[in-house]
């Protein structure tokens, strides 16, 4: 099968023919690949970002990238129940043991024996890729993989953070998103579906705003210095209950503290940059600071459901497998809107 690989961290990835994955335990499920969403965090990986994490895990190069995936159940291990051979599916992007407190919790994400493909095993940037039965959901409502690949990270992280926030967003309050890409258009609409909060997105593309503001956003504010200013503006001086940072680097993780008001919280959702906020500053603004990791099974299966709803829907651009380096260079270029699928 064909596979695009990294054989080398800060170099392009490389289309390779390899064996298709087998299965090894009763609970392993091959799944044929409909369509595998391109993150952010792909291109942190190829620059080598990730390199300690991987290095711990044991992973050697060359491997598959790839951890937003959908498509067809192909075959399955002798213990796997409740799916057949071309059931329709989107994976949790964490394959988990199920037996941890954290799992036990439904907190997924923070299974003590975890493997993340695509990121310290082999992913879906191929035709084929292995993963665990507890890992599938099966589409309902004419869902198609292609549809949803996405939300298989960039979703179900943009509405983890909501749902989190959807606590403390009861009728009058205001929510600002920070980046209307990949990330941010979901939480836009899982922000109206979810809560009655009215919605500020801030980002520095003008068709990123336009878009926000056709699928449900209550205010565009273009990031050119002044949006803080802005923002204070539209929550009559005080800042918004919450803010979402889907961006957190480059500056933006300075600036967007002062979004929040007085007792309101900031969710950190986008990485590569700084916190330095003065203790004073948390005490007496009695600020809260939230980090946020992908989301849980259940997260997903909610999600699902929204989207079957019609009520979420992803904006993309696809592209064959093939074409996995141009993705690459449409993503960091910025001329992608929404987000990227690679198409096997």
């Amino acid at each position: 099968m064909k596979a695009a690989r990294l054989h080398d961290y800060d170099q392009a990835l490389i289309l390779d023919e390899v064996d298709e994955p087998a299965l090894t335990g009763p609970h392993d499920v091959i799944v044929k690949i409909g369509a595998a969403g391109l993150c952010r965090t792909d291109i942190h990986i190829r620059d080598g970002d990730w390199k300690a994490v991987q290095q711990a895990a044991e992973l050697e190069l060359p491997y598959t990238l790839g951890h937003e995936n959908a498509g067809w159940v192909h075959e399955v291990g002798s213990a796997v129940d409740g799916f057949d051979v071309g059931d329709a599916v989107i994976l949790h992007p964490l394959i988990t043991c199920g037996r941890c407190r954290a799992c036990r919790a439904g907190d997924d994400m923070h299974c003590a024996d975890a493997a993340f493909p695509g990121l310290v095993v082999d992913g879906g940037f191929a035709d084929f890729m292995k993963t665990g039965a507890r890992n599938l959901i099966k589409l309902t409502g004419g869902l198609e993989p292609a549809e949803v690949a996405a939300h298989a990270d960039a979703g179900l992280t943009a509405y983890h953070a909501v749902k989190k926030a959807a606590a403390i967003l009861h009728p009058g309050t205001k929510a600002v998103v920070i980046g209307a890409g990949g990330l941010g258009h979901i939480a836009i609409q899982c922000l109206k579906a979810m809560t009655p909060a009215e919605v500020i997105v801030v980002d520095t593309s003008e068709p990123a705003l336009k878009l926000a503001e056709q699928i449900g956003a209550d205010h565009g504010v273009l990031a050119e210095g002044s949006e803080v200013d802005t923002v204070k503006n539209l929550t009559d001086g005080a800042g918004a209950e919450v803010v979402i940072d889907f961006v957190a680097e480059r500056g933006v993780e300075k600036r967007a503290p002062e979004m929040v008001r007085n007792a309101g919280t900031y969710y950190v959702v986008g990485y590569g940059g700084s916190l330095d906020v003065l203790t004073h500053t948390m005490i007496f603004r009695e600020i809260n600071i939230v980090g946020n990791l992908v989301g849980s099974f259940n997260d997903l299966a909610e999600l699902m459901t929204l989207a079957a709803q019609g009520k979420v829907t992803l904006h993309t651009a696809t592209y064959p497998l093939d074409a996995i380096n141009d993705a690459i260079a449409d993503l960091e270029g910025g001329r992608l809107q929404g987000r990227g699928i690679l198409i096997p």
